[in-house]
């Protein structure tokens, strides 16, 4: 079953490059192109929003692949075709979108209990009584 993406980049506007890749194959490995490369010029495209484009743009992740035009790269070579690998790296390039694009929910925070407010102190009460056998004992103490 394929995923729901928060967004959904048209082939148009992804660019394809195709080399040889290592790894399984046998005498295919020298001869057929297998590896694949997509770049995405998300700056330039119309399927983004400018506030989509700025916090692709920011994600750390996104930065660390970007080229020098600054497009985002993503490779698979795990597959002995092209096909394969082909949608392979559609997908890695849709996940790192996904993870670039997603709003993590804003936390809204609670009041601490009664009860629990009483346990916490409880538990500082005996810990300080614990402790205060634990000190040295001075000359004004003693009188």
């Amino acid at each position: 079953m394929a995923r729901k993406h928060v967004v959904t980049i048209p082939e148009a506007e992804l660019e394809f490059h195709f080399s040889r890749s290592g790894g399984p194959g046998g005498q295919n490995v020298n001869k057929v192109e297998t590896k694949v490369t997509v770049l995405f010029d998300y700056v330039s495209s119309k399927v983004l929003s400018w506030e989509q484009k700025g916090r692709i743009g920011g994600h750390a992740t996104i930065q660390a692949r970007l080229d020098s035009d600054g497009k985002i790269v993503a490779t698979s070579q795990d597959h002995r075709t092209q096909l394969l690998n082909r949608e392979e790296a559609v997908e890695k390039l849709h996940v790192l979108l996904d993870n670039a694009l997603y709003r993590p929910k804003k936390r809204i925070p609670t009041r601490k209990t009664g009860s629990s407010e009483r346990k916490r102190l409880e538990t500082k009460r005996v810990r300080s009584s614990r402790k205060e056998t634990r000190r040295k004992v001075t000359d004004a103490e003693e009188e």
